[in-house]
């Protein structure tokens, strides 16, 4: 197998990975940890064994100070922002609705591109950023709620600003893998993240009953911290090293698809016909858009 169809593998796994997350983060988060206090978790385990795979590697240790900013930035982006966002918004809304707003991300871009760095846009571009947003608009203004949460729209908004979030991570990554190997930076961007996170989960983590943990809790968490955070993470950055930032990032369409098999499966969550009609407007628009939809990401 060659490298480059290892990295498609690696891609499509940290996908179905990061797909299995919304169902199994909303089983345990906030009912038995508050999801700041499960940030804690996945962050601080998975630091760990990034350290001590590179303890069993030999790698370099060190980071050049031009690049300490840079580190900075994706441990802010791509781990303190995004799990942060990711959690809190995901307890707060569907499982459904947040894959279907993570791919806003490339629409998003798409219109910043137009309107900070006046980048030509067409009506095809137009028609598909109309479709698009339109199909987000209703998912946020549908009347779905989510037992004690109430109204989900405050959810979705903090699901859409961590997508972005993500993205920017992937901007400000790729131009470290030019200089280090994988496991490198994604060590040093979970110690910059982890530092960021801790003084806003500490007190929901140390308020965890772990008690209260059953069989099916552990294997919930177990997963979402091994899978979903350490294999994920590191399986995508190694994505990015061998296809570029661009690639890696147009798998984030199959995410919804594993998101809502396994949501319906596991949670017995539902579409409604205004999910179905909010999906369809969302993926005409992405496919409309076309790649050109994230300019900035490609190397």
């Amino acid at each position: 197998m060659t490298a480059n169809s290892r990295a498609h593998i690696a891609v499509l796994m940290t996908n179905v990975f990061f797909a299995a997350n919304f169902s199994l983060v909303k089983y345990i988060s906030p009912s038995l940890v508050g999801p700041y206090g499960l940030n804690i978790l996945r962050v601080s385990i998975s630091l760990s064994l990034f350290w001590l795979l590179w303890f069993w590697s030999r790698g370099p240790a060190g980071i050049q100070r031009k690049h300490l900013w840079r580190f900075f930035l994706c441990g802010l982006t791509g781990i303190a922002v995004n799990q942060m966002l990711f959690i809190k918004g995901l307890t707060m809304t569907s499982t459904i609705h947040a894959s279907l707003l993570m791919l806003c991300t490339p629409l998003l871009i798409t219109l910043s591109a137009f309107w900070v760095l006046r980048e030509k846009i067409t009506l095809k571009k137009i028609f598909g950023l109309s479709l698009g947003i339109s199909g987000a608009a209703m998912l946020i203004l549908s009347k779905d709620h989510t037992g004690s949460s109430g109204s989900s729209w405050q959810g979705d908004l903090l699901i859409v600003i961590n997508a972005i979030s993500y993205t920017i991570y992937f901007i400000l990554v790729k131009p470290l893998m030019k200089v280090y190997q994988p496991l490198h930076v994604i060590r040093w961007a979970f110690t910059f993240g982890m530092i960021i996170i801790l003084p806003f989960g500490w007190q929901q983590f140390q308020a965890v009953q772990w008690n209260l943990f059953e069989g099916t809790h552990w294997a919930a968490l177990l997963s979402v911290v091994i899978a979903g955070t350490f294999l994920a993470y590191l399986f995508n950055v190694y994505g990015i090293r061998h296809l570029g930032a661009g690639v890696a990032g147009s798998y984030i369409y199959t995410q919804p698809v594993f998101a809502a098999l396994v949501a319906t499966f596991f949670l017995g969550e539902t579409f409604t016909l205004e999910k179905i009609i909010s999906g369809i407007l969302i993926f005409t628009g992405v496919y409309l858009v076309g790649r050109q939809a994230v300019p900035v990401i490609q190397e």
